[in-house]
C-alpha cells in the first residue's frame, strides 16, 4: 500500500489584480511548511483573484507565476498547484498549473467558464481532464465551476480501477452561493468514493464580491476531516490515508455498477 499523503490547504485573500504583491503574500503563507507537506494547494487565479481581464494579466509559460511556482516546490520539496491566467497562441486558459519540485509541471485548463461573469467570452474552454500520478496517489485536479458538473468530475472504474483517489477543487466561489459549495464537495466525494479537496478564497474582489473560504478535505464517505473554518485566513495541513480509501472501496465497492459514458468535446 503507498504511503500516506500530506495535503496543504491555503485559504487566504487575494490582493486583485496585483500578480506581484500576491506571489508575495503567498509565499509568506507558506513558510512553515518546510518537510511537512507532500502537496500545496492554492485558489484559483491566485494572482490576481476571478478577473475578466486576461489581456493585461495572463503570463505566458515562462513567466514570473511559472517561476515562482517553481521556487516554492523546490523550496519544499512539494508539489504545487493553483490556477492563472495563462495565454498560449493567442488565446487565453484558466490553467491550473501542477508544478513538480524538479520543475517539471503539468495543467488543466478549465472546462466549464462561468457564464455568468463572461468567463466564456474571455478564455478557451479546456478539452480533456489531468489526472496525475503523485506518490502513488491518482489526483484529478479540477476549477470552480466543474464543481457543478458530475459527468465531468465521474471517477470511472476502468479495469477495476477507480481512475483517481483524490479530487482538488481550486476557487472562487463567492459566499451568496456557499451552501451549494459545501454541498457539492459532500456529493462529490461520496459519490466517486474517493477523497475531495476544496480550496476556496476569503475576502473582497474587485468587484465586490465577497468570499467565505468554506475549504475542506472530505474523505471518502462526505465527512469533512480539516479544522479550515469559514472567512478564516489559514493554512492547514491534512494527512491522508491510502489504506482507509482502499478497505472502504473494497468493503463497497459501488463503483462496479456505475453506468458508462462518454463526454462529447
Amino acid at each position: 500500500m503507498s504511503n500516506d499523503l500530506n495535503v496543504t490547504l491555503v485559504q487566504t485573500k487575494i490582493h486583485w489584480q496585483s500578480p506581484e504583491e500576491n506571489m508575495v503574500w503567498f509565499g509568506s503563507r507558506l513558510e512553515h511548511l518546510y518537510g511537512k507537506t507532500d502537496l500545496i494547494i492554492l485558489p484559483e487565479m491566485f494572482t490576481t483573484g476571478f478577473s475578466m481581464e486576461p489581456g493585461k494579466f495572463a503570463e505566458k509559460p515562462e513567466g514570473k507565476a511559472m517561476k515562482w511556482m517553481q521556487d516554492v516546490a523546490s523550496k519544499y520539496q512539494a508539489a504545487v498547484v493553483g490556477s492563472l491566467m495563462m495565454e498560449e497562441n493567442g488565446a487565453f486558459f484558466n490553467r491550473a498549473v501542477w508544478m513538480l519540485p524538479g520543475g517539471n509541471y503539468f495543467y488543466y485548463d478549465k472546462r466549464h467558464l462561468f457564464r455568468m461573469a463572461g468567463e466564456n467570452n474571455q478564455y478557451k474552454s479546456g478539452e480533456r481532464r489531468l489526472i496525475l500520478d503523485y506518490k502513488g496517489w491518482n489526483i484529478c485536479p479540477l476549477i470552480c465551476y466543474d464543481l457543478r458538473f458530475p459527468v465531468w468530475s465521474r471517477n470511472r472504474m476502468i479495469s477495476g480501477k477507480y481512475e483517481y483517489d483524490l479530487l482538488i477543487y481550486m476557487a472562487n466561489w463567492p459566499e451568496k452561493r456557499s451552501f451549494a459549495w459545501k454541498s457539492l464537495l459532500i456529493a462529490r466525494a461520496i459519490e466517486n468514493q474517493a477523497y475531495v479537496a476544496g480550496i476556496n478564497r476569503i475576502g473582497n474582489d474587485g468587484n465586490n464580491v465577497i468570499y467565505s473560504g468554506d475549504s475542506a478535505i472530505l474523505d471518502y464517505v462526505g465527512e469533512k476531516i480539516s479544522r479550515t473554518e469559514r472567512f478564516g485566513d489559514r493554512v492547514e495541513t491534512v494527512t491522508l490515508k491510502k489504506s482507509a480509501l482502499h478497505d472502504f472501496r473494497e468493503q463497497f465497492p459501488a463503483g462496479m455498477d456505475a453506468d458508462r459514458f462518454y463526454i462529447e468535446n
